[in-house]
């Protein structure tokens, strides 16, 4: 037989464009319609229906850039169409684009109840079916006009859109056609066949006779198909092709787990309003579904966009809490939000899971096993211990396939975190958290999942994501004719569970990944927006001392314990941390509120704080200092306040009043000289020496200089706030030049200027600490540039540690392979720190994210080795946000020689806690927490969430070893102390802690996380 594939191919194509798809709605009469633009943000629905509003006709522009319209819509379905099926086709003005980029808009009925929501791929409203003819309709849209900030076509491209304040007012949309048609259900039902089998021909083997089947029925089909007459003959296209649709899957078929999804970015190219209405939006669409497919299940994460519809649209809120009652809608993830997992510190991890899992259990009555992060830019080595400590045991992600350097070698897998914990977690070969159900997707699912032989299934998140749309009918359509189709996966609806369950029990025993997922892609995102970085890492250290301070003073002075600031102020926190807005890849719009919002937050908790250190100070003149960190410092105990160390920190906080003066140094510069640390600053304001005096030990690399910005410049290929690609540093500058040397105080002053750009600098040395601090301010006004701040250090280190969430993570410091040549910008927290045996050096900060770490041999009769160590400050992309980073930004790193892994933990502690200074009666505040042994922290001292009174401690060991501790509370009830979860439930399987003397003993793994529960006497 001739090949004649080609040529039917073409014709179905051309077919189903031009004649079938259009006969879907054979029959059309206009509505009328009517406008209302608000003159500003969003109004309440009332006001919106009760808005007084102008005809509009088809073809006519409407919608400024962030703008919210109301049109009405009403007509009347002609009496000739009595017992048809009906819907109303409304087009706001639709694009090519995916849904979520444009235009989108929520359909009310007449008494303002939500219908659902519109969007280019979902754009119709079912009147009924049948109908008797002659009813009047009308309906009310709540219509947003936002911005393609891709409109030109050019992706990445800078734009003012990304702010209201600069998006201008020409108007975005031209209105298109608002129709009642009569819905042919039979074409339909043929498109979707014939798209089902288009789709699956291109996936199957050429030598093999299911393709060619296929392609004859579709052939057959088409000849049935009569072009003036299409709603006449679609039934017989259709028995065409009954008999290559019934033929079932293969016993051996790939399962796919399908779930209905939408993954919405909580903010993004949008602001944070826009997300709740396109929250209201998908849910609405999405229970409008569920009512119309019996076997369709639907899932969504972020507790918080649950919360967002209970406050601003309880309606559909009503709607949804039913269809999770009857296990349709189903709550996933137990996160706040889908949250970025690199950057949020420890107690900000688990909170993300303590206030998402709390919110489902007390709203629905669930509790899930599994975490739901398809998009974060990659996942600390932390979080499998966190996920187990929240009362889950299962991971899902999907981001990983977006790695560019190395293929991830599982699907399914064992993941085990710094402490041994390991979560089974599930990465879906579809590649897509926005899977459409197309035969290109699934049969590349089947293709690339990579346990066969051990393993039959895997999940298809599947809907309209990131700005949200969700599952269409069309893609239920298609999963119900793949539920058993030979040559195609076996498609079935499940809740994430049910997939979660039997993958489980057909793979027992998986592969295990150690260690951190890390994304070999959007590493810029450690840096981007440093502004936003700041408020998030400044909260967080508010939040720790609030909850210490605030605990302390009820405990021992009976002052109330703000439950419902310190609630309100967490789910701030936590949305803010979600994997667009921490690593600042939204829009201007998004940053600047971010940036507000983390300011008021500031002023609410220093409150907080300074009202408990009051109750507990008392009202005098006396001067107490407060210690927030977990360890001791200077005299005054961890957690606790002295007067008599009072007199150490004299001149201000944490040894600064204590500094050595600088003295001049030979051939220009300066010397910084306590009897621990010599620290030489050149002429060119360098750190050219830093002498570690007990060990006889130099930090500073031979010839080499620290405290060394170096400027590279910065144009990725894609992504421009996310990506740095590695080519960035072939081209590089170091900022030598110094504008100003000079003596302020104890310190030494560095200033330069740089471009557009100016940096000021303090560099100072307490009297009784082997750490050189350096605080640095620079003024930026670069574009598409990079800052570092390089350190290169006289050790020979193979690897280094970062601090990640309850612990810290070794990370290679040579490029043997691929996997650590792709890991060449990572992230820590509060240090970094790097050894050979016997002596290391830290290098901590107060709010940097990004780093990288380098290896060289020297040259010459040294031939030692240099490791550098660089911290990231400042970027400057221009998309989504043209202005990122602009103005001014402040950064306080300190350099620690002689350091150990102890030393580089307190240190950072230190430069994140400061002491505080209170005017009291009271010569000391004793702590109300206390640990004996440096290696196990303290990370949160609150009370109970439930408002029973009992105090909760969370520890953890945070040296990497095995540790011994007994932990120690005043006043709590001996005999009565629990371990628990995060979620402050005791553990079913844990035995009591050993207690003795009004203390708990804890044996602790390296990086064991602990939760204590002590009732107070």
């Amino acid at each position: 037989m001739h090949d004649d594939r080609t040529l039917v191919e073409a014709r179905l194509e051309r077919v189903l464009r031009e004649r079938i798809r259009p006969a879907v709605h054979p029959e059309s009469t206009p509505l009328d319609v009517e406008i209302w633009s608000t003159p500003g943000e969003p109004v309440p629905v009332t006001e919106g229906l009760a808005a007084p509003t102008r005809p509009i006709a088809p073809g006519t522009a409407w919608g400024t850039p962030w703008g919210t319209s109301w049109f009405t819509v009403t007509g009347t379905v002609p009496a000739e169409w009595s017992g048809r099926t009906v819907e109303a086709v409304l087009d706001l003005g639709f694009t090519p684009r995916t849904p979520g980029f444009q235009c989108e808009g929520l359909v009310y009925g007449s008494d303002g109840t939500p219908v659902k929501g519109l969007h280019p791929r979902n754009s119709y409203v079912r009147v009924g079916s049948p109908v008797a003819g002659g009813e009047p309709v009308r309906w009310h849209i709540e219509a947003a006009s936002n911005p393609d900030l891709d409109a030109g076509g050019v992706p990445f491209r800078p734009t003012p859109m990304g702010d209201r304040a600069t998006a201008g007012d020409a108007l975005q949309y031209v209105l298109g056609h608002m129709r009642l048609a009569v819905f042919d259900e039979t074409v339909w039902n043929l498109v979707m066949d014939l798209e089902v089998l288009g789709e699956l021909m291109p996936e199957l083997p050429l030598d093999g006779g299911r393709r060619w089947e296929i392609l004859r029925a579709v052939g057959r089909a088409l000849d049935a198909v009569d072009l003036q007459d299409v709603n006449g003959t679609a039934q017989a296209a259709r028995d065409e092709l009954a008999g290559v649709l019934a033929t079932p899957a293969a016993p051996t078929a790939h399962r796919i787990s399908a779930v209905g999804h939408a993954h919405i970015d909580s903010a993004w190219l949008w602001p944070l309003r826009e997300t709740v209405r396109k929250v209201a939006r998908t849910a609405s669409n999405m229970t409008a579904l569920l009512e119309d497919e019996p076997d369709f299940v639907f899932a969504m994460s972020q507790a918080q966009q649950y919360a967002w519809l209970k406050e601003h649209r309880p309606e559909v809120w009503a709607k949804v809490k039913k269809a999770v009652a009857d296990g349709r809608f189903v709550p996933a993830g137990g996160m706040w939000v889908e949250s970025d997992t690199n950057m949020p510190g420890s107690e900000a991890m688990a909170r993300q899971f303590v206030h998402g899992k709390r919110f489902f259990l007390e709203e629905f009555g669930i509790e899930n096993d599994e975490a739901w992060l398809p998009d974060t830019f990659g996942f600390a080595a932390g979080l499998p211990q966190i996920i187990r400590a929240a009362g889950s045991k299962r991971l899902l992600t999907q981001k990983i396939s977006w790695s560019r350097t190395n293929r991830f070698p599982h699907h399914t897998f064992n993941w085990e975190g710094i402490d041994g914990t390991r979560i089974f977690t599930h990465f879906p070969p579809v590649d897509s958290y926005n899977c459409e159900m197309t035969g290109r997707q699934l049969a590349h699912a089947a293709r690339n999942f990579k346990e066969k032989g051990v393993a039959t299934r895997s999940l298809a998140p599947t809907g309209f994501g990131d700005g949200g749309g969700g599952t269409t009918r069309e893609m239920v359509a298609k999963a119900a004719r793949m539920h058993s189709l030979e040559g195609a996966p076996a498609v079935e609806w499940e809740a994430p569970a049910d997939f979660f369950a039997k993958a489980e029990a057909e793979y027992p025993d998986p592969p295990v990944w150690v260690g951190e997922l890390y994304l070999e892609l959007h590493r810029a995102t450690l840096t981007s927006q440093a502004g936003t970085k700041r408020g998030n890492r400044r909260s967080e250290s508010l939040l720790t001392e609030a909850e210490l301070w605030a605990t302390t003073a009820a405990v021992r002075t009976g002052s109330p314990y703000p439950y419902e600031e310190l609630d309100r102020i967490w789910k701030t926190v936590l949305l803010h941390q979600f994997h667009d807005i921490l690593p600042g890849s939204s829009i201007a719009w998004v940053h600047r509120e971010a940036r507000e919002t983390y300011a008021r937050l500031a002023g609410e908790l220093e409150g907080i704080i300074a009202g408990a250190q009051r109750a507990l100070a008392g009202e005098g003149t006396r001067d107490l200092v407060f210690n927030s960190a977990p360890h001791a410092r200077r005299g005054i105990p961890a957690g606790g306040a002295s007067a008599q160390a009072a007199a150490a920190a004299a001149g201000g906080a944490d040894g600064a009043g204590g500094a050595v003066v600088p003295v001049p140094r030979e051939g220009g510069g300066y010397v910084l000289d306590n009897g621990l640390l010599r620290a030489e600053i050149d002429g060119r304001g360098l750190v050219v020496s830093a002498y570690d005096i007990a060990a006889e030990r130099e930090a500073i690399a031979p010839g080499q200089a620290a405290n060394l910005l170096q400027l590279h410049p910065d144009f990725p290929n894609q992504w421009d706030a996310w990506d740095v690609d590695a080519f960035y540093r072939n081209v590089g500058s170091d900022l030598t030049d110094v504008a100003e040397l000079s003596v302020e105080g104890a310190a030494v002053r560095v200033e330069r200027a740089f471009g557009d750009s100016r940096v000021s600098q303090l560099l100072s040395l307490p009297a009784d600490a082997k750490r050189l601090d350096i605080d640095t301010e620079v003024d930026w006004h670069e574009r598409e540039r990079f800052l570092k701040l390089a350190f290169p250090l006289d050790v020979k280190a193979d690897r280094y540690a970062a601090e990640t969430q309850f612990g810290h993570v070794y990370r290679p410091t040579h490029q043997n392979t691929s996997w650590e040549w792709a890991k060449f910008e990572a992230c820590n927290h509060r240090f970094l720190y790097v050894d050979e045996p016997g002596w290391g050096v830290a290098i901590v900060n107060d709010a940097t994210y990004g780093h990288d770490v380098t290896r060289s041999v020297r040259t010459g009769a040294d031939a030692g080795t240099t490791t550098t160590v660089r911290a990231s400050l400042l970027r400057a992309p221009r998309y989504p946000d043209p202005e990122t980073d602009q103005g001014v930004h402040r950064f306080r790193h300190a350099l620690v020689p002689g350091a150990t892994i102890g030393d580089a933990v307190r240190e950072g502690h230190r430069a994140n806690l400061p002491e505080r200074r209170v005017s009291g009666t009271v010569g000391e505040v004793a702590p109300l927490v206390t640990v004996d042994n440096d290696a196990v922290v303290v990370s949160a001292v609150k009370l109970a969430d439930d408002r029973g009174g009992d105090l909760v401690v969370r520890v953890y060991e945070a040296h990497g070893g095995r540790a011994r501790a007994t932990v120690r509370a005043d006043g709590f009830a001996a005999g009565h102390a629990v371990l628990t979860d995060l979620l402050e439930r005791p553990l079913a399987d844990a035995e009591r802690p050993r207690e003795v003397e009004g203390g708990v003993v804890l044996a602790l793994r390296p990086f064991q996380m602990v939760t204590l529960r002590l009732p107070r006497a």
